[in-house]
């Protein structure tokens, strides 16, 4: 009876090891996963972050085209005033005759 307690007392060892050393790659999974999502976490920050620099660059591009869209606009109205004097001075010089 004692061989058979002693027998039974190993084996429950051995369970009991076997149960530890299961319950230590658990932890250390779960600690990878974790490792895991704070990486994902970083990396979408940084996505987030260059989201956002995208979208100031875009908004300051826009003001740009404004800018040359109003640029663009005082260029033919002074370009239409120019071609309006050219045409006054062409008539003001057309009185004289060169000999």
């Amino acid at each position: 009876m004692i061989g058979s307690n002693v027998a039974r007392v190993e084996a429950g060892s051995r369970l009991v090891a076997e149960a530890g050393e299961a319950m230590n790659d658990i932890v250390n999974q779960v600690r990878r996963v974790a490792d895991l999502i704070s990486e994902i976490g970083a990396a979408s920050r940084e996505q987030t972050q260059g989201i956002d620099q995208v979208g100031e660059a875009v908004m300051q591009l826009d003001q740009v085209t404004q800018q040359n869209a109003a640029l663009v606009e005082e260029s033919a109205a002074a370009a239409e005033s120019l071609k309006h004097q050219a045409a006054q001075m062409t008539t003001v010089v057309g009185v004289f005759r060169l000999r």
